[in-house]
């Protein structure tokens, strides 16, 4: 894919956003791309960077350590960039994690916070992190059940260098846009009603390449796009 196609893409995606917010009278501000970059390659990422991309959303922790470290170090770096981590964390990677990234959406187990809360650098600000939900009950997919989240929320606030910001989500796929919002509903119903609870609970983060359009319906305030800007993974 070319740089001429990344920057169409992503001037694209931002122009859906903002139709679709405005179809549902939201501000397009209340909507945040998260360009999701797994796979694909430095130049790729610049490129996006060129078109206005300031998240950038990783899964595979040494890969992304490897583009940070890489794209901080270039003759011009991409300094005012906001790195999230959005894949499976186990207790091996928080150390990383704590250190490296801004975001952390993926978050499932008060283990897991714990253990990010201790290994924050004191010199780097809290560690804003989701809550992963398992919204369709998949054994093959990271999150706590939708019934669990309010107790582990309860758990997790108070600790220190850590900033609980919201949900995240992967669902089950499905190509039906009715179907894709009845699914994010209840997320963005519970959502809602920690916001009452939680003064800093401000993101859902929910909706990707075949979804987002449905998930800015249901409220998100983050949607991670990986494709439909840099084209299909490298696997």
């Amino acid at each position: 894919m070319t740089e001429h196609t990344i920057i169409e893409n992503y001037q694209r995606v931002m122009a859906d956003i903002a139709a679709e917010a405005t179809r549902c009278q939201r501000s397009p501000d209340s909507v945040q791309l998260l360009a999701v970059t797994k796979t694909h390659a430095i130049d790729k990422i610049r490129q996006a960077y060129e078109a206005g991309a300031r998240d950038f959303g990783e899964n595979y922790l040494q890969e992304a350590l490897v583009k940070i470290e890489q794209l901080a170090d270039e003759d011009h770096p991409m300094k005012d960039v906001r790195w999230h981590f959005i894949g499976p964390v186990q207790s091996n990677k928080t150390r990383d994690i704590a250190a490296a990234f801004d975001w952390l959406h993926s978050v499932d187990r008060l283990k897991i916070a714990r253990r990010l809360s201790e290994q924050r650098p004191d010199s780097m600000p809290a560690l804003n992190i989701c809550l992963q939900v398992n919204l369709s009950d998949e054994t093959s997919k990271s999150g706590v059940a939708l019934h669990e989240v309010g107790a582990l929320c309860e758990a997790i606030a108070p600790l220190p260098r850590l900033h609980l910001r919201g949900l995240m989500a992967i669902p089950a796929p499905t190509d039906n846009y009715e179907a894709q919002r009845a699914v994010f509903r209840p997320l963005s119903d519970l959502f809602r009603e920690l916001q009452a609870r939680y003064d800093q609970f401000d993101t859902l983060s929910i909706g990707m390449s075949a979804d987002y359009k449905a998930a800015i319906a249901e409220g998100a305030t983050i949607i991670r796009v990986g494709s439909a800007i840099f084209g299909a993974r490298n696997r």
